[in-house]
């Protein structure tokens, strides 16, 4: 298990690596932001002396050296907008994509496990055709769609909900909502395969000879076998939500998170802002798939047991 467990944040350091490394040069692909923040009207002796203050006159070698020291330093510099630490803008923008992350994860385990173990068990009866509907339209329908809608309807025509911010929980309401859509579709479908997998087993049966009443039949011995299948799934679906899920939701409420500063970032090429809100993602996407992978060797004896 040690073995395992070092293998896997041997790979992520890798990965960190790589992601570190690709950030920085295709920002850089995107010219220089110091015409771009200062615009016309400025004098080549200002201009020159801005781009020499901001690092971006040696070469890009030199300018990446920089940028790996500063991330194994803990400075990430200034951003060329706002003029203050880049760290302390992420920091304040890191807690509200969480908790936005963490009401949608909620939701949809709370939404989709119990959908998806009641499509298995009524597999043949309406009440399974209904929740592969469900699962089905929103799966094909897109986050920012969804987004659209609940804005149409709650905020617009019916002016129940508030659409901008994140003042108070009515806030959380429609953007959870929006993002949790694909999430609850993909999530209930593979519940549905996994529990169709176990429900045939011969310890099911073995459970129910044995005079066990169903639901502890099913959650017990089915949805306990099943969940190591989910565990896998659930875990590629969080980290997809962290890593790009959220963007195009957070910028539809304006909400104040990580996803609506990286876009603001890409816009207007605040490259220490974007460097350091892309490897935040990252990080985030990483640490989740790592903690999947040791949690889903705790739940499956296979892995943690098995050789080389």
């Amino acid at each position: 298990m040690l073995t395992y467990v070092l293998r896997t944040l041997f790979r992520m350091a890798i990965t960190l690596f790589l992601i570190v490394t690709l950030v920085f040069f295709a920002t850089r692909l995107s010219g220089n932001p110091v015409d771009f923040v200062l615009g016309e009207g400025i004098t080549k002796e200002d201009r020159a002396l801005l781009i020499a203050y901001y690092g971006l006159e040696s070469s890009i070698g030199t300018q990446y050296w920089r940028y790996l020291s500063s991330v194994f330093s803990g400075e990430f510099g200034l951003s060329f907008l706002e003029r203050r630490p880049v760290s302390e803008i992420v920091l304040e923008r890191a807690w509200p994509s969480v908790k936005l992350l963490l009401c949608a994860v909620c939701f949809t385990l709370i939404v989709s496990i119990p959908l998806g173990i009641l499509a298995a068990i009524y597999r043949t009866s309406i009440i399974g055709s209904v929740v592969m509907v469900i699962a089905f339209l929103g799966y094909a329908v897109p986050s920012f769609i969804i987004g659209i809608l609940l804005v149409l309807i709650f905020a617009y025509t019916l002016n129940w909900l508030p659409v901008i911010g994140d003042g108070t929980a009515l806030h959380f309401i429609m953007p959870t909502l929006a993002i949790s859509g694909m999430l609850v579709a993909a999530i209930t479908r593979f519940t549905r395969n996994a529990m169709l997998d176990v429900l045939s087993q011969d310890y099911m049966r073995t459970a129910r000879a044995k005079g066990l009443p169903e639901w502890i039949v099913i959650l017990k011995h089915g949805l306990r076998n099943a969940a190591i299948t989910l565990l896998s799934v659930v875990g590629l679906q969080i980290a997809s939500l962290a890593a790009a899920g959220s963007v195009v939701v957070e910028s539809i409420f304006a909400w104040p998170g990580i996803g609506d500063l990286l876009v603001r970032s890409a816009i207007l090429r605040d490259y220490p802002v974007l460097q350091f809100g892309v490897l935040s993602v990252a990080v985030a996407v990483i640490v989740i798939n790592a903690v999947v992978d040791i949690a889903y060797a705790f739940a499956d004896p296979r892995i943690r047991l098995a050789k080389g």
